[in-house]
């Protein structure tokens, strides 16, 4: 029979392994991906970013990225109305994720690309956007590495709170 205890356990797993899924992902491109594609030409660093935004928009990133969203609002709600155990946890880690996360991307990184994706990658123009966009994008996307990563390491101490059976 499964409970109100499973259900709960279950949504913070998967909270805080889509947290830390999603930290993994934007620490990859903190680490080493920006910096290689800095290391190319502007046209082929514009037209490869240009290419990973495109294919980026994938239904498995999307179950990722904004599935996670959906748990982390919903232990948020739940933290605030039923007050389980580990409900600071709970609470602050859930904002960290939808605030350090998914709002600093559709706030900052989104338009970033947006803009990126209407670059010309052979003209003056696209180069100096490119040099700022490396810059911008980046700082952003630490923001969102960070944020993910504390969100993940809350929710998982989350866990460690038996719920009320």
């Amino acid at each position: 029979m499964v409970t109100v205890y499973h259900w709960s356990f279950a949504v913070k797993l998967f909270s805080a392994l889509g947290c830390g899924l999603i930290a993994g992902v934007f620490f990859a491109f903190s680490t080493f991906v920006m910096k290689a594609l800095a290391q190319l030409q502007p046209a082929q660093g514009i037209a490869a970013m240009q290419s990973i935004n495109i294919t980026v928009i994938n239904p498995w990133f999307f179950l990722a990225f904004f599935g996670t969203a959906i748990s982390c609002l919903f232990l948020a709600i739940s933290s605030l109305r039923w007050h389980p155990p580990g409900t600071v946890f709970l609470l602050v880690g859930s904002l960290l994720y939808l605030i350090g996360t998914v709002l600093v991307t559709i706030a900052f990184n989104v338009p970033l690309n947006d803009a990126l994706a209407i670059a010309r990658p052979d003209s003056p123009e696209g180069a100096d956007l490119w040099a700022s966009y490396l810059t911008n994008w980046t700082i952003w996307n630490h923001v969102r590495t960070i944020a993910a990563l504390a969100a993940a390491v809350l929710l998982t101490i989350a866990l460690c709170y038996p719920a009320a059976k």
